[in-house]
């Protein structure tokens, strides 16, 4: 027979519940936008595996070892509601977009190479040259403009009209 209070009824206060959640999604809000901002363009098998190293590092220091349904709804609530009221923020000013949502970052500008933008985000001149070879394009003369996306993906434009493209794929 289920014990339905034990199921049910938090057994971690839920003010804590919600300063964990709170500490745990900020800091990894900031470390997963700022640090990891190349690696962020596209989901793959290894992307998959550091987003469920990342949560099983982080449940513990969120749960404070939980074991009711309630606290754990609640711990998710906190989490989606930070998503929620960055993008929130992020919507209404400005300044706190910029800082939430990074513009997009010039690499090259009438085929001249940005060096301290390249390095800036630690990309170099083959990753660079990778993702025009992947838009088909084979010159830095070519290019009117290279950019980093604020998801790590490169979009290009070209000086001839016709020719631009986004990149699909991330850098690293």
């Amino acid at each position: 027979m289920a014990d339905w209070e034990k199921l049910f009824v938090p057994d971690t206060p839920l003010l804590e519940i919600v300063v964990r959640g709170s500490v745990m999604y900020l800091a990894l809000f900031a470390l997963l936008r700022v640090i990891l901002k190349r690696e962020s363009g596209t989901t793959g098998v290894t992307d998959l595996l550091v987003i469920v190293l990342l949560a099983d590092a982080a449940q513990n220091g969120m749960s404070g070892g939980y074991t009711t349904i309630t606290d754990g709804v609640l711990l998710v609530a906190v989490i989606i509601g930070w998503s929620y009221v960055l993008n929130a923020v992020a919507y209404r000013w400005s300044v706190a977009a910029r800082l939430i949502r990074p513009g997009s970052l010039v690499l090259v500008r009438d085929g001249r190479i940005l060096r301290r933008n390249m390095r800036r985000e630690l990309i170099t001149d083959e990753e660079l040259h990778t993702q025009l070879r992947e838009q088909g394009i084979s010159s830095l003369g070519d290019v009117h403009e290279v950019r980093m996306e604020s998801d790590g993906r490169f979009s290009v434009t070209t000086r001839t009209p016709g020719r631009s493209g986004t990149g699909g794929s991330s850098p690293g």
